[in-house]
């Protein structure tokens, strides 16, 4: 929306909540917090989809439910929706009991990962149809109708037919269409996994913008660990239907708690605590110097943190390791290194790096602060 636009308006009594977001920039509504209390989901006994779920999303949180296929993620958004039924638990939105409540009489949308548009209805009615199922005024759903589409940059195709959209366009009408209702939370399931790499990495940052331009309460589910690192506040790493754990982005990527979360988040250096004493950790790698530990059994040294070449000979846990294969990956290289019998991967920027040959011995250090303890998955 222009800035004319915007500073022309004024919130009245009767303007949408809508409206108002779109005329101050600021959010109008007090966003939702969500609740799960002891939520499980069984098909049978042998077969169990959420096992116990209590969790509490914040109000106007970007908040992600990350993990592999048949974790529990998608099952556990369709029971945010109303769209199936825990077998026990509580789920409470806004503080309000909705355990018993229908989808249809949830403030809440979702936008799923096939966008779900009407093929023989153009843009402006796929926009307008949820309002037009609340019987909102036509004067009143056109006007909101038309203001959405200028804050999803969709104004040029209110005309046009479905099948004339590219991918990336169908997932704006297909958010449009959703935010337009004014829920309190908005539902997303993999809303982006169909779009090329570049386009999905765009409509990331486009999301977050949204979100945090309406303040709403966003629950967004996808299996891809960059994504969910780009956009959430918080993620939820599930797995076999529990939450293995719950932090911010950076901390899931840099202190993973458990050997699952570790891998999942594309750890593989990963190494048995034979024996500890105070601040050292004895490994297959060698005696390991820590900042601090826990009382977890294994070693993670994130790739990016091991320095090699002569820089490495001014920190601390020195090794000399045996370069077994490269690989460029345009911003850093990807180095297999070999100490003893122990294989472990290095990153290194090619920002002006030395390139290391194959059969070549390097230095290599890992400083204390970045070695992180974790145990082993539930």
């Amino acid at each position: 929306m222009t800035q004319t636009l915007a500073t022309e308006r004024t919130a009245s009594p009767t303007t949408s909540k809508q409206e108002q977001e779109l005329a101050t920039g600021a959010p109008a509504r007090e966003a939702s917090s969500i609740t799960l209390e002891g939520v499980k989901k069984f098909f049978n006994r042998h077969d169990i989809a959420l096992d116990g779920v209590d969790l509490t999303i914040r109000p106007g949180e970007f908040f992600t439910l990350l993990g592999p296929s048949g974790c529990g993620k998608t099952t556990l958004l369709r029971i945010l929706a109303g769209l199936d039924t825990a077998n026990s638990g509580v789920v409470k939105i806004g503080g309000k009991d909705v355990t018993e409540i229908p989808s249809h009489k949830r403030s809440i949308n979702t936008v799923f990962q096939s966008y779900a548009l009407f093929p023989h209805l153009n843009v402006e009615d796929n926009i307008a149809f949820g309002l037009k199922m609340q019987g909102v005024a036509k004067a009143e759903r056109d006007r909101r109708v038309r203001d959405m589409a200028e804050f999803i940059q969709l104004s040029p195709l209110l005309g046009r037919r479905i099948e004339q959209l590219s991918g990336g366009q169908r997932q704006r009408i297909a958010l449009a269409r959703a935010l337009v209702c004014e829920p309190d939370v908005l539902l997303l399931d993999e809303p982006l996994s169909a779009l090329d790499a570049g386009l999905r990495g765009q409509l990331q940052v486009e999301l977050q913008r949204i979100q945090r331009r309406l303040g709403m309460t966003f629950v967004f589910v996808t299996h891809d660990q960059q994504e969910a690192m780009v956009m959430s506040d918080r993620i939820a790493v599930l797995n076999a239907g529990k939450i293995q754990q719950l932090s911010t982005p950076r901390e899931i990527f840099e202190r993973p708690t458990n050997t699952f979360v570790a891998r999942f988040m594309g750890h593989t250096n990963l190494f048995d605590i034979t024996s500890r004493q105070a601040n050292k950790l004895e490994t297959p790698l060698g005696i390991l110097e820590v900042e601090t530990q826990t009382q977890g059994n294994k070693v993670l040294i994130r790739p990016e943190t091991i320095e090699i070449g002569p820089d490495a000979a001014q920190y601390a846990n020195q090794f000399t390791a045996l370069v077994k294969e490269h690989f460029y990956r345009g911003s850093f290289i990807e180095y297999r290194l070999q100490i003893g019998e122990v294989s472990l991967v290095a990153l290194s920027s090619n920002q002006g790096q030395k390139l290391y040959n194959v059969g070549e011995q390097v230095l290599i250090s890992v400083c204390p602060e970045d070695i992180v303890t974790v145990a082993s998955e539930d």
